[in-house]
């Protein structure tokens, strides 16, 4: 592992003030509101509501989330990557920490706005966390090993175990809760989604006089392959060559601009793509 003190300073400071935002957010919105987010993080709350409703225990957030997390660090060091286990350590160790030691703070008693504002700035940590090659952990964990290890639809998995979560907090703790909880996750995969685009596809369409060039700035922007499609342009009836790839949302913007680049007339279509069968590269996590 190499240590770049530019790029890699900036995954610190980033990650340090993703797992800010996600504790205060814990401390303010969630634990305000009685939820129970998904993951380990919700597992984590829900012990701890269960030792201190039945048994009159407090036990720290820290401490739980923690060693809630080993099997996950486990597997992101052994078939994810170290260095993006490490930094992942850094949001886990941080975000725990926080939790345990910033105070509460109570912004509102509306339900309704803590499970959707609460979700929102949830959604912008994780998806800060993910940017800088990081997770938060849990779940997280297990969802990237089987995206790209197994090829297996992991969200399934993940909802799974969210709804067997969100159940036990209904059944002992009361349906509202559970069902705000919901609207929680909702919110936060929904800026998720909208800001963290690794794992979403996009089909280009290019129209090109230029297609070997345009492959291989393709190849050499993205990693991704191209095919060189012969057509005939319908106004002017003059051979036109149209290259075809698939790249991820998230390089998109720069496959683009390389293209524009390469072949200033270059017609880009791009569309999105909700479904994809056969092989895929995708970088892997450091």
């Amino acid at each position: 592992m190499t240590f770049d003190l530019k790029k890699d300073g900036k995954r610190i400071i980033v990650i340090c003030i993703a797992s800010v935002i996600m504790a205060v957010n814990t401390k303010t919105f969630i634990r305000t509101g009685g939820l129970y987010p998904g993951g380990v993080m919700g597992l984590t709350i829900l012990i701890q509501a269960i030792f201190e409703n039945f048994f009159n225990m407090q036990i720290p957030f820290s401490v739980v989330n923690l060693l809630l997390n080993l099997v996950p660090i486990y597997i992101g060091f052994r078939y994810i990557g170290k260095k993006f286990t490490l930094y992942s350590c850094l949001m886990i160790v941080l975000n725990s920490i926080l939790t345990d030691i910033i105070p509460a703070n109570v912004i509102t008693y509306d339900t309704l706005l803590i499970s959707i504002f609460g979700g929102i700035i949830s959604g912008c940590a994780i998806s800060l966390c993910l940017m800088m090659n990081a997770t938060t952990g849990g779940t997280d964990f297990l969802a990237i090993y089987l995206s790209e290890k197994k090829g297996v639809d992991s969200w399934n998995m993940v909802l799974a175990i969210n709804a067997v979560i969100i159940s036990l907090a209904g059944i002992l703790f009361g349906w509202d809760k559970a069902l705000y909880s919901i609207i929680y996750q909702y919110a936060s995969t929904q800026v998720l989604q909208m800001l963290y685009k690794r794992y979403q596809k996009q089909t280009l369409f290019i129209v090109t006089n230029k297609p070997k060039d345009v492959c291989n700035v393709i190849y050499k922007t993205s990693g991704h392959g191209a095919t060189i499609l012969e057509g005939e342009g319908s106004y002017v009836h003059c051979e036109r060559n149209v290259v075809y790839s698939v790249v991820s949302r998230e390089e998109s913007k720069a496959v683009i601009h390389a293209v524009k680049e390469t072949d200033e007339s270059a017609f880009v279509n791009a569309l999105r793509t909700e479904e994809l069968s056969g092989r895929f590269y995708q970088r892997p996590n450091e």
